[in-house]
């Protein structure tokens, strides 16, 4: 192998028109970037190009003009449209040669099945000259490394299949050990979520945190109503916790109490977790969410200790049989309102006592998710949510009026979450706290 490159940026390459005309999910792309910057390689592009073997030897070619390490995903399979191959050559300006390695090795793979190769699958141990074949224990395609000179700079380019299962062995197998990020330096980053405030008001609160000079640099990205802020730390490893650290605690400073989790969190597991710090649990009750909320509950392994159960009442008729709420309520105000909703969350825990499984805890959910069913006093995402509480004889309920535009997946899951922020923030001491899409009468 030609000697060893500095790896001090990367671009990734995305092959396939499924990828284009949006059938496909490019998960790849996200993997192998947080993966790069994990092992100190910093990202600078991604990159996505249809079946054609002129595009994307162009896109090979460009990209490695830029960057000193290119990961090519996609079109190494056994079919005419599987052009990965061909435009590596084309790149290289090289022909194609076939493997007998790989050959073999492919085969193989059939034999162990009992089944014969196709004879397609022998366009898989086709390499450019200059090129190496990477084995695939997953699969049938071999994988390709070569060395591009480009306009006198010059790029490792890998070329790893397009299936997760087979590409993901394969970097770990022989991407990682020929990478050479650049010496004393390393790439951290970390992610703190946020529920509750618009991007803009959670920019607006970071301030000159969010100058793209500062190292590390704070970033933030919005889905969903969650509003997430990335910190990325670049520089000597002996800096690198210290600084994290310390640009974690600022942007918590700044954004709480909204703040919820780091990394992989979520808002159901930090709901959970301020539930057990005291010592409580929950039941539930859902109307437009249809059970929503509580299949985000229980996704969190280990749920069930504070986690109860619910009901899904999204019958007029199962409000009133399954959790007693009035019917003079549902007539006077209807479905969607303040006392169905806190009726709703009564109802809950008092059906769990009855059950055997009390719970200090009940949300209720109560919306119009659309795209039907709207009026002008409550058109399509108006949304109540009542959070009941009972301690020592004493009850407390808190029920809020939201807005959700949006369809209605959107709506439905912006309701559960909302529901859990209330509970979350009222078991940390910040009840009070205006969350995005509520909308409060003015006093």
């Amino acid at each position: 192998m030609a000697d060893r490159l500095i790896h001090d940026a990367a671009a990734v390459l995305s092959i396939g028109d499924e990828l284009i005309l949006g059938q496909t999910l490019d998960t790849n792309s996200a993997w192998l970037s947080g993966r790069l910057t994990e092992l100190g390689v910093r990202v600078v592009e991604h990159a996505t190009v249809d079946d054609d073997c002129e595009a994307i030897a162009a896109a090979i070619r460009r990209l490695a003009a830029r960057s000193r390490l290119v990961i090519v995903t996609g079109g190494l399979g056994p079919t005419i449209d599987d052009l990965t191959r061909r435009a590596l050559a084309d790149a290289l300006g090289e022909g194609l040669v076939e493997d007998g390695q790989m050959l073999s090795a492919i085969r193989l793979y059939f034999a162990a099945r009992g089944t014969e190769m196709p004879e397609n699958n022998r366009l898989q141990a086709l390499r450019p000259e200059s090129a190496s074949a990477l084995g695939n224990a997953q699969g049938t395609a071999p994988g390709l490394h070569a060395r591009l000179e480009i306009e006198g700079a010059s790029a490792d380019c890998f070329c790893l299949p397009g299936p997760p299962s087979e590409m993901r062995p394969m970097f770990e197998e022989f991407v990682k050990p020929r990478l050479r990020p650049p010496v004393g330096g390393v790439i951290r980053t970390r992610v703190i979520h946020t529920f509750g405030l618009p991007e803009a008001t959670i920019a607006e609160r970071l301030g000159e945190l969010m100058a793209r000079l500062r190292n590390p640099v704070i970033g933030t990205t919005a889905s969903g109503g969650t509003v997430s802020c990335r910190i990325r730390y670049a520089g000597p490893e002996e800096r690198a916790s210290a600084a994290i650290e310390e640009a974690e605690r600022a942007v918590r400073a700044a954004v709480a109490p909204y703040d919820f989790g780091a990394d992989d969190d979520t808002l159901a597991a930090a709901t959970l977790n301020e539930l057990r710090r005291v010592g409580e649990r929950l039941v539930v009750a859902e109307s437009c969410t249809g059970g929503g909320l509580g299949a985000l509950l229980t996704e969190v392994p280990g749920s069930s200790d504070v986690f109860r159960g619910g009901w899904i009442t999204y019958a007029n008729e199962m409000k009133l049989g399954a959790l007693g709420v009035e019917k003079r309520a549902l007539e006077a105000h209807g479905a969607v309102s303040a006392e169905v909703a806190c009726a709703m969350a009564r109802g809950a825990l008092r059906a769990a006592e009855a059950a055997g499984a009390r719970a200090q805890h009940a949300l209720a959910i109560t919306g119009v998710a659309g795209p039907g069913g709207g009026s002008k006093e409550k058109p399509v995402g108006t949304v109540w949510i009542a959070r009941a509480t009972t301690r020592d004889g004493d009850d407390e309920i808190d029920a809020r009026r939201f807005y959700f535009p949006g369809e209605r997946s959107a709506v439905r899951r912006r309701s559960a979450l909302s529901a859990m922020a209330m509970l979350r923030m009222a078991l940390t001491g910040a009840g009070d706290s205006h969350l995005l899409g509520e909308q409060r009468s003015p006093d």
